[in-house]
């Protein structure tokens, strides 16, 4: 998925195996370029080309527990078992694209949270004029999936490096998406995954069934959003965004300790509807920002921007698109 690049930037890849294991400081090291992760002091190195930086412990002693997940209900267990249904008897033989014994391996197996932890620098030094953050955006299951799965399915999860007077800080957290937090208090996974869908139409009819009654028993509201926010970031307004194309942006931020937080689904003070692109574009001169989103019904595609100020412009339906059409990305020029 996208990096963020231009203070928040980079690509980082902490592989892991499944079952997720629990990463917290005092018991993970993670090797990012030239440092790793120890929250303990660090012991003198003999080799001459090696320098170490004293350790503090994790900048938040709370954040360093794990969070504990809530035990499913036995409504959920209900409705998890129908799902166990589907996906043994109505589903046809997963294909390795969308097999998660196969998507979910080796690098792309899922993480667990960590938070903010220093790290130590093993082999040079941080310029001390080095100052700013690597952020990166991308998919990670809270729930391991009990059917097929997409990769694109996963949960969005932020990693950063923020780097600053010489030390290095790494985070990793959620997005904190409508969809995340309901399925975090039910201790199960709710919502279908939409792409891995494609695998077979019986079973997708079945599971949109099963998530209806879901809705009906009250375990979620759709209203509030089923986007993923694991696609993209993007900063306007002097503000950061999570971006996904089926839900509103989440805007996130990076905290003077390093760690990430959640600030809310944004809809631009009611003026902007359902969904946009998770690939907007900023103009460098102007710094207004452009985007469109795509539907079902007329108008096929919409076209919006936003001031320099963040302030969402009306919308400009296009009606030449005379049919439904996916548009992931697009670019501007001048004319």
């Amino acid at each position: 998925m996208d990096a963020f690049s231009s203070s928040f930037m980079s690509t980082l890849s902490p592989p892991t195996i499944i079952p997720k294991p629990i990463l917290t400081p005092s018991s993970s090291r993670l090797n990012i370029s030239s440092v790793r992760i120890e929250d303990k002091p660090a012991t003198q190195v003999t080799s001459t080309t090696t320098t170490t930086t004293p350790q503090s412990p994790s900048t938040t002693s709370s954040s360093a527990v794990p969070k504990r997940r809530a035990e499913p209900s036995v409504l959920t267990l209900i409705f998890n078992a129908f799902d166990d249904i589907i996906n043994k008897f109505i589903d046809p033989p997963s294909k390795p694209s969308v097999d998660p014994t196969h998507v979910l391996s080796n690098n792309f197996a899922p993480v667990d949270e960590l938070p903010p932890t220093e790290c130590e620098v093993i082999q040079g030094s941080l310029p001390p004029c080095l100052d700013g953050a690597y952020i990166r955006n991308g998919p990670n299951p809270q729930y391991l999936p009990r059917g097929p799965y997409h990769l694109c399915d996963g949960d969005g999860m932020l990693h950063s490096i923020k780097i600053s007077q010489g030390r290095a800080i790494f985070c990793s957290r959620y997005v904190n998406t409508n969809k995340y937090i309901a399925e975090r208090d039910a201790g199960s996974s709710l919502v279908p995954n939409f792409f891995s869908g494609f695998n077979g139409l019986t079973a997708s009819a079945a599971r949109g069934a099963l998530f209806a009654v879901r809705i009906l028993a009250g375990q979620y509201n759709p209203a509030n959003g089923i986007g993923l926010a694991n696609t993209s970031l993007a900063f306007f307004g002097d503000r950061l965004y999570a971006l996904c194309e089926s839900d509103l942006p989440y805007a996130v931020r990076l905290t003077s300790n390093g760690d990430i937080e959640t600030i809310g689904r944004h809809d631009f003070d009611g003026k902007l509807f359902m969904s946009m692109t998770a690939h907007p574009k900023t103009d460098p001169d102007t710094k207004e920002t452009f985007a469109f989103r795509y539907g079902l019904v007329p108008p096929f595609l919409t076209y919006f921007r936003f001031d320099s100020d963040g302030s969402k412009q009306p919308d400009v339906p296009i009606f030449s698109m005379t049919r439904q059409s996916f548009l992931h990305d697009f670019a501007i020029t001048n004319k």
